[in-house]
Protein backbone atom coordinates (compact mmCIF):
# COMPACT_ATOMS: atom_id res chain seq x y z
CA UNK A 1 0.00 0.00 0.00
CA UNK A 2 1.18 3.62 -0.95
CA UNK A 3 1.90 6.21 1.73
CA UNK A 4 -0.85 8.77 1.70
CA UNK A 5 0.49 11.96 0.71
CA UNK A 6 -1.14 15.30 2.41
CA UNK A 7 -1.13 18.96 1.68
CA UNK A 8 0.31 21.16 4.88
CA UNK A 9 0.39 24.93 4.23
CA UNK A 10 3.40 25.45 6.91
CA UNK A 11 6.55 25.28 7.61
CA UNK A 12 7.97 21.94 8.16
CA UNK A 13 11.15 20.38 9.63
CA UNK A 14 12.46 16.73 11.14
CA UNK A 15 11.75 16.35 15.07
CA UNK A 16 8.77 18.62 14.52
CA UNK A 17 4.84 17.70 16.00
CA UNK A 18 2.27 19.30 13.44
CA UNK A 19 -1.97 18.61 13.36
CA UNK A 20 -2.71 18.01 10.03
CA UNK A 21 -5.45 20.29 8.63
CA UNK A 22 -8.96 19.50 9.29
CA UNK A 23 -9.61 18.32 5.41
CA UNK A 24 -6.19 16.17 5.58
CA UNK A 25 -7.12 14.66 9.03
CA UNK A 26 -10.68 13.74 8.13
CA UNK A 27 -9.82 11.82 5.15
CA UNK A 28 -6.66 10.04 6.77
CA UNK A 29 -8.70 8.87 10.02
CA UNK A 30 -12.33 8.47 8.12
CA UNK A 31 -11.70 7.58 4.78
CA UNK A 32 -8.47 5.74 4.68
CA UNK A 33 -8.61 4.40 7.75
CA UNK A 34 -5.37 5.34 9.22
CA UNK A 35 -4.41 4.77 13.04
CA UNK A 36 -1.87 5.79 15.37
CA UNK A 37 2.00 4.57 14.15
CA UNK A 38 0.72 4.69 10.52
CA UNK A 39 3.09 6.44 7.93
CA UNK A 40 2.19 9.53 5.65
CA UNK A 41 4.21 12.10 3.13
CA UNK A 42 3.55 15.18 4.26
CA UNK A 43 4.31 18.26 1.41
CA UNK A 44 4.41 22.37 2.17
CA UNK A 45 5.54 23.77 -1.93
CA UNK A 46 8.82 23.71 -0.54
CA UNK A 47 10.26 21.01 -3.09
CA UNK A 48 10.58 18.11 -0.13
CA UNK A 49 8.82 15.42 0.91
CA UNK A 50 8.70 14.84 4.88
CA UNK A 51 7.88 11.60 6.14
CA UNK A 52 5.65 11.73 9.32
CA UNK A 53 4.13 8.73 11.66
CA UNK A 54 0.58 9.48 12.95
CA UNK A 55 1.36 9.67 17.24
CA UNK A 56 -1.84 11.06 18.17
CA UNK A 57 -5.71 10.45 17.46
CA UNK A 58 -8.54 12.72 19.25
CA UNK A 59 -11.38 14.80 18.45
CA UNK A 60 -9.60 17.02 18.61
CA UNK A 61 -6.23 16.65 16.30
CA UNK A 62 -4.73 14.22 13.96
CA UNK A 63 -0.96 14.24 15.25
CA UNK A 64 1.85 13.52 13.44
CA UNK A 65 5.89 12.98 14.16
CA UNK A 66 8.07 13.99 11.29
CA UNK A 67 10.69 11.79 10.93
CA UNK A 68 12.76 12.93 8.01
CA UNK A 69 12.80 15.31 5.26
CA UNK A 70 14.38 14.69 1.46
CA UNK A 71 14.26 16.85 -1.79
CA UNK A 72 12.08 15.33 -4.42
CA UNK A 73 11.01 16.73 -7.70
CA UNK A 74 8.93 15.60 -10.75
CA UNK A 75 8.96 19.41 -12.18
CA UNK A 76 8.97 19.08 -15.78
CA UNK A 77 11.93 21.22 -17.61
CA UNK A 78 9.25 22.92 -19.38
CA UNK A 79 8.14 25.66 -17.62
CA UNK A 80 4.36 26.73 -18.56
CA UNK A 81 2.63 29.46 -17.46
CA UNK A 82 -1.29 29.00 -18.48
CA UNK A 83 -3.10 32.10 -18.98
CA UNK A 84 -6.73 30.24 -18.99
CA UNK A 85 -9.83 31.95 -19.43
CA UNK A 86 -12.16 31.46 -17.01
CA UNK A 87 -15.05 28.58 -17.34
CA UNK A 88 -17.57 28.14 -15.51
CA UNK A 89 -18.08 25.62 -12.25
CA UNK A 90 -16.17 22.27 -12.46
CA UNK A 91 -14.92 22.88 -15.87
CA UNK A 92 -12.29 25.13 -14.57
CA UNK A 93 -11.61 22.90 -11.66
CA UNK A 94 -11.06 19.85 -14.06
CA UNK A 95 -8.49 22.35 -16.42
CA UNK A 96 -6.95 23.84 -13.33
CA UNK A 97 -6.72 19.94 -11.96
CA UNK A 98 -5.45 18.35 -14.83
CA UNK A 99 -3.11 21.24 -15.69
CA UNK A 100 -1.40 20.29 -12.41
CA UNK A 101 -0.87 16.94 -13.46
CA UNK A 102 0.55 17.48 -16.70
CA UNK A 103 3.08 20.25 -14.89
CA UNK A 104 1.93 23.03 -15.53
CA UNK A 105 4.40 26.12 -13.80
CA UNK A 106 1.48 28.59 -12.54
CA UNK A 107 -1.83 29.53 -14.08
CA UNK A 108 -2.95 32.76 -14.58
CA UNK A 109 -6.99 32.93 -14.63
CA UNK A 110 -7.88 35.82 -16.91
CA UNK A 111 -11.70 37.47 -17.85
CA UNK A 112 -12.24 37.59 -21.49
CA UNK A 113 -14.77 39.39 -23.62
CA UNK A 114 -16.29 36.31 -23.86
CA UNK A 115 -16.40 35.14 -20.37
CA UNK A 116 -19.56 32.99 -18.88
CA UNK A 117 -18.25 33.64 -15.59
CA UNK A 118 -17.69 36.93 -14.17
CA UNK A 119 -15.87 37.58 -10.75
CA UNK A 120 -15.21 40.11 -8.83
CA UNK A 121 -15.08 41.25 -4.70
CA UNK A 122 -15.84 38.37 -2.78
CA UNK A 123 -17.04 36.20 -4.82
CA UNK A 124 -13.86 36.46 -6.66
CA UNK A 125 -12.22 35.56 -3.84
CA UNK A 126 -13.50 32.46 -2.40
CA UNK A 127 -13.36 31.44 -6.18
CA UNK A 128 -9.52 31.87 -5.58
CA UNK A 129 -9.08 30.03 -2.64
CA UNK A 130 -11.17 26.73 -4.03
CA UNK A 131 -8.84 26.83 -6.88
CA UNK A 132 -5.92 27.01 -5.52
CA UNK A 133 -7.47 24.19 -2.93
CA UNK A 134 -7.83 22.37 -6.18
CA UNK A 135 -4.26 22.93 -7.13
CA UNK A 136 -2.95 21.75 -3.94
CA UNK A 137 -5.29 18.66 -3.84
CA UNK A 138 -3.69 18.01 -7.16
CA UNK A 139 -0.52 17.74 -6.33
CA UNK A 140 -1.11 15.76 -3.40
CA UNK A 141 -2.12 13.24 -5.72
CA UNK A 142 0.26 13.55 -9.04
CA UNK A 143 3.07 13.45 -6.35
CA UNK A 144 4.59 16.87 -6.91
CA UNK A 145 6.23 18.79 -4.14
CA UNK A 146 6.10 22.45 -5.48
CA UNK A 147 2.38 24.21 -5.59
CA UNK A 148 1.89 25.83 -9.15
CA UNK A 149 0.57 29.48 -8.23
CA UNK A 150 -2.86 30.60 -9.04
CA UNK A 151 -2.07 34.13 -9.63
CA UNK A 152 -4.86 37.04 -9.22
CA UNK A 153 -7.72 36.67 -11.40
CA UNK A 154 -6.96 39.56 -14.43
CA UNK A 155 -8.87 40.91 -17.80
CA UNK A 156 -6.91 39.86 -21.04
CA UNK A 157 -5.80 43.47 -21.82
CA UNK A 158 -4.62 44.13 -18.34
CA UNK A 159 -2.90 41.06 -18.16
CA UNK A 160 -1.35 41.94 -21.90
CA UNK A 161 -0.28 45.60 -20.74
CA UNK A 162 2.12 43.58 -17.56
CA UNK A 163 5.60 44.31 -17.16
CA UNK A 164 5.76 41.13 -15.56
CA UNK A 165 5.11 37.43 -16.38
CA UNK A 166 2.43 38.50 -19.66
CA UNK A 167 3.23 41.48 -21.18
CA UNK A 168 5.65 43.18 -23.96
CA UNK A 169 7.12 41.87 -26.64
CA UNK A 170 8.51 38.07 -25.79
CA UNK A 171 12.36 37.72 -25.46
CA UNK A 172 15.39 35.67 -23.61
CA UNK A 173 14.16 32.67 -25.43
CA UNK A 174 10.25 32.81 -24.05
CA UNK A 175 7.95 31.53 -26.38
CA UNK A 176 4.48 32.67 -26.30
CA UNK A 177 1.12 31.14 -28.29
CA UNK A 178 -2.61 31.20 -27.99
CA UNK A 179 -4.72 28.65 -29.10
CA UNK A 180 -7.33 28.95 -32.32
CA UNK A 181 -8.69 26.57 -34.16
CA UNK A 182 -8.39 29.00 -36.97
CA UNK A 183 -4.79 29.47 -37.02
CA UNK A 184 -1.86 27.87 -40.21
CA UNK A 185 0.49 26.58 -37.71
CA UNK A 186 0.60 23.80 -35.44
CA UNK A 187 2.86 23.30 -32.46
CA UNK A 188 5.17 20.99 -34.30
CA UNK A 189 5.91 23.82 -36.45
CA UNK A 190 7.50 25.94 -34.01
CA UNK A 191 11.12 25.59 -32.67
CA UNK A 192 11.80 24.34 -29.28
CA UNK A 193 11.95 27.21 -26.71
CA UNK A 194 15.02 28.29 -25.00
CA UNK A 195 12.91 29.99 -22.05
CA UNK A 196 9.90 29.54 -20.66
CA UNK A 197 6.38 29.01 -22.40
CA UNK A 198 3.25 30.80 -22.26
CA UNK A 199 -0.11 29.34 -23.15
CA UNK A 200 -3.01 31.26 -23.56
CA UNK A 201 -6.68 29.21 -23.91
CA UNK A 202 -9.71 31.03 -24.35
CA UNK A 203 -13.22 30.94 -22.15
CA UNK A 204 -16.00 28.96 -23.30
CA UNK A 205 -16.98 31.26 -26.67
CA UNK A 206 -12.45 31.08 -26.96
CA UNK A 207 -10.77 34.78 -27.59
CA UNK A 208 -12.81 37.60 -30.07
CA UNK A 209 -11.29 38.51 -32.99
CA UNK A 210 -10.08 42.13 -30.96
CA UNK A 211 -8.33 39.92 -28.77
CA UNK A 212 -6.74 37.74 -31.28
CA UNK A 213 -5.44 41.03 -32.52
CA UNK A 214 -4.15 42.05 -29.28
CA UNK A 215 -2.23 38.66 -28.11
CA UNK A 216 -0.62 38.97 -31.48
CA UNK A 217 0.64 42.23 -30.73
CA UNK A 218 1.98 41.41 -27.77
CA UNK A 219 3.99 38.35 -29.14
CA UNK A 220 1.51 35.71 -29.35
CA UNK A 221 1.76 33.32 -32.22
CA UNK A 222 -1.72 31.57 -33.06
CA UNK A 223 -1.63 27.93 -33.10
CA UNK A 224 -4.41 24.83 -34.02
CA UNK A 225 -4.44 21.50 -32.47
CA UNK A 226 -6.12 20.12 -35.31
CA UNK A 227 -8.87 20.17 -37.25
CA UNK A 228 -11.65 19.56 -34.55
CA UNK A 229 -12.69 22.33 -32.54
CA UNK A 230 -11.94 21.65 -28.52
CA UNK A 231 -14.00 22.38 -25.86
CA UNK A 232 -12.39 25.14 -23.26
CA UNK A 233 -11.61 22.36 -20.75
CA UNK A 234 -10.07 20.39 -23.29
CA UNK A 235 -8.15 22.61 -25.27
CA UNK A 236 -5.52 23.77 -22.74
CA UNK A 237 -4.75 20.53 -21.62
CA UNK A 238 -4.35 18.78 -25.17
CA UNK A 239 -1.71 21.64 -25.90
CA UNK A 240 0.30 21.05 -22.47
CA UNK A 241 0.26 17.31 -23.18
CA UNK A 242 1.57 17.95 -26.96
CA UNK A 243 4.20 20.29 -24.88
CA UNK A 244 5.61 18.06 -22.72
CA UNK A 245 6.02 15.47 -25.48
CA UNK A 246 7.39 17.64 -27.82
CA UNK A 247 9.91 19.82 -25.40
CA UNK A 248 9.17 18.47 -21.82
CA UNK A 249 9.22 15.29 -19.78
CA UNK A 250 7.09 12.94 -21.71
Amino acid sequence: MRIPRFYFPDHLAPGARVALPQAAAHHAVRVLRLGENDLVRLFNGDGCEYRARIVRIDKQAVVVLIESAAPLSCESPLNVLLVQGISSGERMDYTLQKSVELGVGAIQPIQAERSVVKLSGERMQKRMQHWQSVVASACEQSGRNVVPEVRPVSGLMECLGQASGVGHQASGGELRIHLSPDAELSLRDLEKPLGPVLLAAGPEGGFSDHEHAALKQCGYIAVKLGPRILRTETAALAALAALQILWGDY
